[in-house]
């Protein structure tokens, strides 16, 4: 009888452990039903604006992988259109070509500039070290 007086008298965070045979100290919760209640914190409104910034991450994220894609399929159908071009000349990097579309629709490569003839004028190209086709402005020949 006096073990259970003992342990009535001892604060709710220390507690009597069977397994162990010894009183466990420092519990961060209560013990018994008279302890004091564990509320939760509302956290709602942390989660949501938290949310709201990773969505926007995200978001973000997402919009410059597309934006990359973009600029890739760009690139890509310019090295198809060029390279799927005739042309009869070994093409010096970093030089401008000009790229026509003939009357029977075929496409050619040309070092000759728009201006000097009449033919379908489809745009100005260099080729960089990687082998890849570039838009250029004809008239500057910069990209």
């Amino acid at each position: 009888m006096d073990e259970e007086k003992e342990k009535q008298d001892k604060p709710d965070l220390v507690v009597w452990d069977k397994e162990k045979g010894y009183y466990q100290k420092g519990l961060s919760y209560g013990s018994n039903v008279s302890a004091p209640a564990i509320n939760i914190e509302n956290i709602s409104g942390w989660k949501h604006a938290n949310a709201e910034v990773a969505n926007k991450n995200f978001k973000t994220k997402f919009e410059e992988f597309k934006a990359e894609f973009d600029r890739l399929v760009n690139e890509v159908n310019i090295n198809e259109l060029v390279y799927s071009s005739k042309y009869n000349f070994i093409p010096v990097m970093g030089e401008t070509y000009h790229l026509y579309r003939k009357a029977d629709g075929s496409l050619f490569l040309s070092m000759v500039p728009p201006n000097t003839w009449k033919q379908e004028y489809l745009g100005s190209f260099k080729q960089d070290t990687d082998h890849k086709w570039t838009r250029v402005d004809a008239s500057t020949g910069s990209a």
